[in-house]
């Protein structure tokens, strides 16, 4: 898929797409002063649809995919779903078999704070966006001039527009992952709380180990099952995770193979937050073992040795309860232009196979599992 930003929007004074989009930037459009009946119930009603697909990582997940199947020319949806299930496979790992062993309950629950406030805040920055899409096509008329009485930032609301007037999937999805991680940025990589319980304290000392640096995209062909997806090696830095966000999109979007497999699985298998999800052979989520019982290698080379159970790998539901939330964190993270220069498409391809360096993590986990040594008091 070449879809190159230079024929997103044309005007007669040819200007390019960014510079039209840097010009509208410049004017910052600001709230107007007085909104119709109509629109303030699109707003309520915007809010109460948002606020009831936000409880926990699995309906946000499904939402996700339920627009999707609906707006398929939203690329970024389809891309959120597939992320947001392995967000919710890094919450139940936490109280799966082999992370279980190896974390304190005070580390689980922090690092657990730490994916739920993301998901949490993404979702509701994103799935608004998408809701007034819907209205505005309903209605014929964009109606993106909303955005700031839901706190979206006028970056996304210049994008939008242009979208509506000359509609390119892919300058779409790339304004949504620049949003998406600039939004986080403050509101969860640099908060004090999370950067001193979850960022300093595991994110570093156990990236090697942890399956929490894999993003996953599963599906089977004739049968098989495949892994395609990225490694995120800094978390913490901003440009990686944007970077990051580009190289998803091309693993899952460039390969029409890729996507129409990975389509039909996540149409035939509902999250639920287990691993069991995309691979019932490896995982379940019933715990096969004894209670008690000393931990036993299961795994190699991504299959189970002769005699050996599944690895326990919970739902969603029975592993976390729903979280209530603060309110998000008001103000716009749209500063200066330079943001501009993510639009500029990857010169390489991305190959996107995973599976081996999966597998060898799984591995490790379990090694570490075993010996019990990986986690030390870090209180």
């Amino acid at each position: 898929m070449k879809e190159g930003i230079t024929i997103f929007f044309r005007k007669k004074q040819e200007k390019s797409p960014i510079e039209v989009i840097k010009e509208e930037l410049k004017k910052k459009i600001y709230k107007p002063a007085n909104l119709s009946e109509e629109e303030k119930q699109i707003l309520e009603f915007v809010k109460l649809e948002t606020k009831e697909w936000n409880q926990n990582n699995v309906t946000r997940t499904k939402a996700y995919l339920d627009f999707y199947r609906q707006h398929p020319e939203i690329h970024w949806a389809f891309l959120g779903h597939m992320v947001s299930r392995n967000g919710g496979w890094n919450m139940t790992d936490l109280k799966g078999e082999l992370l279980s062993r190896l974390l304190s309950d005070r580390e689980k629950q922090s690092f657990f704070s730490f994916l739920e406030r993301g998901n949490w805040l993404i979702f509701q920055d994103a799935y608004p966006q998408f809701l007034i899409y819907r209205e505005s096509l309903k209605r014929n008329k964009p109606l993106f001039f909303l955005f700031p009485f839901l706190d979206i930032s006028v970056f996304m609301e210049t994008i939008w527009n242009c979208f509506w007037k000359n509609p390119q999937p892919f300058l779409l999805t790339i304004a949504l992952i620049i949003n998406e991680q600039s939004y986080l940025e403050k509101r969860v990589i640099q908060n004090p709380r999370y950067k001193q319980e979850v960022l300093n304290k595991l994110e570093f000392k156990l990236q090697d180990l942890l399956s929490f640096n894999h993003i996953l995209f599963p599906y089977r062909k004739n049968g098989v099952m495949h892994l395609k997806g990225q490694t995120l090696t800094h978390f913490e830095s901003l440009h990686e995770r944007i970077q990051l966000g580009k190289r998803l999109y091309a693993v899952l979007f460039h390969d029409k193979d890729v996507l129409a497999h990975a389509e039909q699985w996540a149409y035939r298998h509902p999250h639920t937050g287990s691993r069991k999800d995309y691979w019932p052979e490896i995982f379940n989520d019933v715990h096969e073992g004894l209670p008690g019982e000393k931990y036993q290698f299961q795994l190699k080379s991504c299959k189970l040795r002769p005699g050996a159970r599944r690895i326990y790998s919970p739902s969603l539901e029975s592993a976390w309860k729903n979280v209530s939330h603060e309110e998000a964190e008001i103000g716009d993270w749209f500063k200066d232009l330079q943001v501009m220069d993510y639009f500029i498409e990857l010169k390489d391809t991305v190959n996107g196979e995973i599976q081996h360096a999966y597998c060898k993590t799984l591995e490790r986990l379990e090694l570490a599992a075993l010996a019990k040594k990986a986690v030390t008091n870090w209180h």
